[in-house]
């Protein structure tokens, strides 16, 4: 409730502009946190994959060490990403022919059947190499949600929220992300908790793969009572009159710079942010040598603030605008992300450990905070959606959803440094972006209605 009545007096300052909406402010409040809930749901269901692997990878791939099982899974966690660029391209288009509400709709019932279908898998045990298929296939029905859910609840958000607050309430798209995965590491912890390990390990970790898909169903009929944003509308009024209509070739021929940079931008960002929350408990049990519950504590702490800060750095730059802050994300990033993890590498101290992890992720609310509206601001409305969407999944999936993914191999390898210095070189591959790009800010192509 106290955040309720927080979130509604801020949009009660919003922009004057409002006033002259067909939607008074509590549509638009209710609009702004029913997007931002189901957004959570979304990256919750996602992100428990990430958050339980150490204890389901064994019952999916029995063979090899530790590494090499928390390898495979790591596998096919990268190859949900690659169905992210198809979501992106197939619900991008849905969204901004049908409506960002269709989009948003569509995207949470995928989500909820991928869930349900890892929650009933069998084990290898039980079913042989038919296990890991079904654990594959639901992660590529969930990379198709999740990719098409980023285009259109950055869109959603964007368009909802009026000119001079739009990097604050749009910032919130990263709050619900990251809340998704705190959940899901709170979870993880309440089970450490409640079950023994052996539990766990053998059916413990369904429990929250049936939670995020029974709250999926409730987000379903949450997003079929929201209202359509005007953007949309006017797009889809155009597109019957004759007007330009969404699609890839409509993208990469008529909108070529702004796609390309939407790439370039998120590369070193959705890197580092994937590294930084995903890859991080890994490394604190595989690397530091924290036991399981102690990683996951001191993840799930740095990230609670790492979400709480997500606002503040929204509404700056809706001050200073979005330039001055993804290059200070891009020239921080470049500087430390090497040092943390060398020292991160070899601290036993958790207070060092938390104070390390919580110093990457304020540099990394650099890029979080602000890439949705940023992308968002790039594009018409009539091709919004797929623009903010289609870009954002290629690059999540060549650079962030192979993460973990290529850490491991490098620590397998015997060269784990290598990967920090990966990182680094794609945050400068951003940075040279963000150095050159114009501050959306000043150039949106979004209409204040």
């Amino acid at each position: 409730m106290c955040f309720s009545a927080a979130l509604e007096f801020l949009v009660s300052k919003s922009s004057p502009q409002i006033a002259h909406t067909p939607f008074d402010r509590k549509t638009r409040f209710k609009s702004i946190l029913g997007g931002s809930a189901g957004n959570l749901v979304e990256w919750y269901d996602w992100y428990v994959y990430a958050a339980f692997t150490l204890y389901f990878a064994p019952v999916f791939f029995p063979e090899g060490n530790e590494t090499v099982k928390l390898l495979q899974a790591a596998a096919v966690f990268a190859l949900g990403f690659l169905m992210r660029p198809i979501g992106a391209w197939i619900m991008g288009i849905y969204a901004d022919r049908k409506g960002r509400k269709a989009g948003l709709t569509l995207s949470v019932s995928l989500m909820c059947v991928g869930s349900l279908m890892i929650a009933c898998a069998p084990s290898y045990d039980a079913v042989g190499m038919l296990a890991p298929a079904i654990l594959l296939f639901a992660r590529l029905l969930q990379g198709l949600s999740v990719g098409g859910e980023y285009g259109s609840s950055a869109t959603y958000l964007t368009e909802m929220a009026g000119k001079n607050h739009r990097g604050f309430f749009s910032s919130f798209q990263y709050v619900t992300l990251i809340s998704g995965q705190l959940i899901a590491l709170c979870v993880l912890i309440i089970l450490q908790h409640t079950l023994s390990e052996e539990a766990l390990h053998a059916w413990g970790w369904r429990i929250p793969f049936l939670i995020g898909a029974m709250l999926a169903i409730v987000v379903f009929w949450i997003r079929r009572g929201l209202v359509e944003t005007q953007s949309s509308k006017e797009a889809q009024e155009q597109a019957k009159q004759g007007g330009p209509k969404s699609g890839a070739i409509e993208l990469f021929t008529k909108h070529p710079k702004a796609a390309f940079t939407v790439i370039m931008l998120t590369a070193g960002g959705t890197l580092a942010f994937n590294t930084f929350t995903t890859y991080l408990q890994k490394y604190l049990v595989n690397t530091s040598g924290f036991d399981k519950s102690t990683a996951t504590e001191i993840t799930t702490a740095a990230i609670f603030i790492f979400m709480l800060i997500q606002p503040a750095v929204g509404a700056l730059s809706d001050k200073i605008g979005r330039k001055p802050i993804m290059i200070a994300f891009g020239i921080c990033g470049v500087l430390f992300t090497v040092p943390i993890f060398n020292r991160l590498g070899t601290t036993t101290d958790v207070t060092t450990a938390f104070l390390l992890c919580m110093s990457g992720m304020i540099i990394v609310t650099g890029y979080t905070a602000i890439n949705a509206v940023v992308k968002a601001e790039l594009f018409p409305p009539h091709i919004r959606a797929l623009g903010v969407a289609l870009p954002y999944a290629i690059a999540n999936t060549i650079f962030g959803g192979t993460a973990e993914l290529i850490a491991l191999s490098f620590k397998n390898a015997g060269h784990e440094s290598y990967f920090f210095y990966y990182i680094t070189i794609m945050i400068g591959l951003s940075l040279i972006t963000y150095v050159f790009m114009k501050d959306t800010k000043k150039h949106s192509l979004i209409t204040d209605h």
